[in-house]
């Protein structure tokens, strides 16, 4: 694991500050199962050190996942958001995470992008003033 003011990384993940939103991206070839989840939860509540941000989540290193990985990013992993932008980049990782909004309903507002740049505008009226 390496910690970093201003970057982190684990096994599963990478995420930084930047410009007042949190970048979370998945390292390639991740299974979000329920261990993995609990990890970058625990892992990003740490690095934000209590301040609240809106989440950019890359999840286009995501391979697999298991419902209890999901429910777990869904409701523990909103801690310390105000808004979560889901960035994907395959016609069936955008189903899958339109599903996953529509029955896991996430505790703060998210949408799914597939551009970057849509999803940091999206972002940007979340931000703490």
């Amino acid at each position: 694991m390496i910690a970093a003011h201003d970057f982190y990384e684990n096994a599963y993940a990478q995420f930084w500050v930047k410009d007042a939103i949190l970048y979370f991206k998945y390292k390639p070839n991740v299974t979000l199962d329920l261990t993995v989840a609990k990890q970058v939860v625990a892992d990003r509540i740490y690095f934000q050190n209590e301040n609240v941000y809106p989440v950019l989540c890359d999840v286009r290193g995501i391979l697999n996942s298991d419902k209890a990985g999901r429910d777990y990013v869904a409701h523990s992993g909103s801690l310390l958001t105000s808004a979560v932008g889901i960035l994907v980049h395959e016609k069936v990782l955008y189903t899958m995470s339109s599903f996953y909004l529509e029955i896991s309903k996430p505790s703060v507002p998210t949408q799914i992008f597939i551009e970057e740049h849509e999803a940091l505008n999206y972002l940007n009226q979340y931000k703490t003033k």
